[in-house]
């Protein structure tokens, strides 16, 4: 059972930044990506970022390419979503997940395929 706690949400101007973690326990070494998420109040949630645990594939929704990143320290089972020039659209409950699956590479941008999901972390950018 993997277990995931996101930190680093906050309250930012528009034009800000923030960086968000996401620390993995607990069998952490046999998932196969991990990937942030966001849900704004009465929206689904969206895929934002996802990086492979072992390849560093990385793929980013249309709506962040250029802004976030996902690095990842694999030595301390971390991964982060640095959020750079944000916009008050990206105001929303942001959630860390895993899974141990391997997917097609667009595959990974579906909620469903992720089994473990931290608590999640709020950010609201203000405009």
């Amino acid at each position: 059972q993997v277990q995931l706690v996101e930190s680093g949400g906050g309250l930012v101007q528009a034009g800000g930044s923030l960086r968000l973690s996401c620390a993995a326990s607990g069998g952490s070494s046999s998932i196969s990506a991990m990937a942030w998420f966001r849900q704004a109040p009465g929206k689904e949630r969206e895929f934002v970022a996802r990086i492979g645990w072992s390849t560093r594939t990385t793929d980013y929704a249309d709506s962040v390419k250029g802004r976030f990143t996902i690095p990842r320290d694999n030595a301390k089972d971390m991964v982060y979503l640095q959020m750079n020039n944000l916009k008050p659209e990206d105001t929303a409950g942001y959630y860390c997940a895993t899974t141990r699956n391997y997917y097609s590479f667009l595959a990974y941008r579906q909620p469903e395929r992720y089994a473990y999901w931290g608590q999640g972390t709020q950010v609201t950018v203000s405009s």
